[in-house]
């Protein structure tokens, strides 16, 4: 049985929370959580890049100059490539890069890494995050309290003055529980949770 201490705001302890073995106690599996990052940051691209050729640029529907006697090479069109404005050779066009993976491999994903993560000691679950006002200072003498820094903070709902107090504090994230995604897991060092988001992340992952 895995336990973790739970604290409030002031980190005193004030009681333990039981975490389900299947999903914060597994084998890590590397393989998985570089697959699944690979799969996010690729849906991520929006493949929106493109640049016109010579039958989408505008003008040029006449010759430039007759056909012979100027002792120029000949040309059809002031829209090719070789003329300042002209279209582009093999330029960039829309793609598609989204790529997939089933449920099952993301889920394991997320389980390895959030095990790591409780390994690492760097999962901190508190019995809730609430702010009577909307204060940075204060949000930011609750991160001093925990030692935090590049934090990712996970609730079951944010509260709007969780939300104001914290998004101008460099490097923390707030996230609902249902949009936890190996990403941003990985991209922050500290993980705090409430504990309603500690359940709603075992009942999702189970």
């Amino acid at each position: 049985m895995t336990t973790i201490n739970m604290y409030n705001m002031n980190r005193e302890k004030v009681g333990e929370v039981t975490l389900n073995e299947q999903i914060f106690d597994v084998e890590v599996k590397e393989s998985l959580i570089h697959q699944a990052l690979k799969v996010q940051l690729a849906n991520r691209r929006a493949g929106t890049v493109k640049t016109k050729t010579r039958a989408e640029v505008s003008g040029g529907g006449k010759k430039p100059f007759k056909q012979k006697g100027t002792g120029n090479a000949r040309q059809g069109c002031s829209r090719a490539p070789q003329y300042p404005g002209g279209g582009t050779v093999f330029g960039p066009q829309p793609k598609v890069y989204n790529l997939s993976i089933n449920k099952k491999a993301r889920k394991a994903a997320l389980c390895s890494l959030l095990s790591f993560t409780l390994k690492q000691d760097r999962i901190t679950v508190l019995d809730q995050i609430s702010f009577p006002k909307i204060s940075t200072k204060e949000f930011s003498s609750f991160m001093k309290t925990f030692d935090l820094d590049r934090t990712l903070i996970i609730t079951s709902e944010p509260t709007k003055n969780l939300y104001l107090s914290s998004r101008n504090v460099p490097y923390v994230k707030l996230l609902k529980a249902d949009g936890l995604n190996v990403y941003d897991v990985l991209k922050y060092k500290h993980i705090v949770m409430t504990k309603e988001a500690v359940q709603l992340v075992e009942g999702a992952l189970q």
